[in-house]
């Protein structure tokens, strides 16, 4: 495959993991609880192919580098809400998340690279993926309370990635006023 080639498939992939999020929110709702977390498996392996192929190519579009990170938010936040919504998270740290990603994102799609992502944010949203996932995994699966429990206790380490990585950018941001 050409560089273009893999950047085009790289994008397809990004504007795919856009469209999960409905579905993922909508099978959260519905108790299909096996469909909401292959939806979310999905979007996180498309969210690692994306980056791969992208470097793979000599690196990504800049649309790409500007809607990647878009549509990691949409696809963390169908979860989030819906655990928020089932008293499984406390409100106060899925706001403090939210508030974070509008920040750090229109932050980043204002720069014209798109702001390539820091060592912290990409710590904070693969464990934050993973937390996700363990948060949902389906009740009636094996060993679901043990992993439940586990999913909770990463969670507070992403929420303090994600604050972390946050002022990282905010300094960046200071430093280039």
């Amino acid at each position: 495959m050409t560089a273009q080639q893999l950047r085009q498939l790289a994008n397809a992939l990004t504007l795919g993991r856009a469209l999960i999020g409905l579905p993922l929110l909508i099978a959260l709702q519905q108790d299909a609880a096996a469909l909401a977390w292959g939806l979310l498996l999905l979007g996180g392996i498309s969210d690692g192919a994306d980056g791969w192929l992208a470097r793979r190519a000599g690196g990504g579009s800049t649309w790409g580098a500007r809607v990647d990170p878009l549509t990691d938010k949409i696809l963390i936040s169908a979860p989030l809400l819906w655990l928020g919504q089932q008293g499984v998270l406390p409100l106060w740290a899925i706001w403090l998340i939210l508030t974070r990603e509008l920040i750090v994102t229109g932050w980043r799609t204002g720069l014209s690279s798109g702001g390539p992502a820091s060592f912290s944010a990409k710590a904070k949203t693969s464990l934050q993926f993973i937390a996700l996932l363990l948060l949902i995994w389906p009740p009636l699966w094996p060993a679901a309370a043990l992993l439940h429990g586990l999913g909770w206790w990463l969670f507070w380490p992403s929420l303090s990635l994600a604050l972390w990585s946050a002022t990282g950018y905010l300094i960046q941001a200071s430093n280039k006023a």
